[in-house]
């Protein structure tokens, strides 16, 4: 889903594309979102995490840029990272937790390659949910699994987020 213009890397940092999309190698890569369970979920998992953030010493960002590499920037539907929150606007450190929330035009490979390349940048806990079914799955660095009790925990924290709670 590349354009077919080339754009740089500063003109991409410089630049407020709405939504906002992903870049790699001068090539933009949007994003799908927009549709209502897709959009009411992120702004409720956003707010479950903000309500949590003393709690559990996080910070969570909704759509906040990462610069994976140089020339390569992804964006998370929501994202936590542990407190202190990093000092930069574009975050070059791997979060805590990184959440993609699936769109109708979402294709398997396609979410498949980028949990490979998010795991590869260092990210310990990648959500991947489904807003229509709320069929979720857990990626980390030892593995793959479907959440089968509504759950999503991040292990070794108190980090628990009953997705059937919310729907919204």
């Amino acid at each position: 889903m590349g354009t077919a213009v080339l754009v740089s890397e500063e003109e991409y940092l410089s630049t407020e594309y709405q939504p906002d999309c992903e870049y790699e190698d001068g090539v933009l890569i949007e994003r799908n979102v927009g549709k209502k369970r897709h959009s009411r979920l992120q702004l409720v998992m956003g707010g479950y995490f903000y309500q949590k953030e003393e709690l559990w010493d996080i910070e969570a960002f909704s759509e906040q840029r990462h610069r994976i590499r140089k020339g390569k920037y992804m964006v998370p539907d929501v994202c936590v990272v542990q407190r202190p929150s990093p000092d930069e606007e574009i975050f070059s450190v791997p979060p805590l937790i990184w959440i993609e929330i699936l769109s109708p035009g979402d294709r398997p490979a396609r979410v498949a390659e980028k949990v490979r390349q998010l795991l590869e940048f260092g990210v310990p806990n990648i959500w991947v949910i489904d807003p229509e079914t709320l069929v979720a799955d857990i990626h980390t660095p030892q593995g793959s699994r479907r959440i089968t009790d509504g759950i999503m925990r991040v292990d070794g924290t108190p980090i628990e987020v009953p997705l059937r709670n919310l729907r919204g």
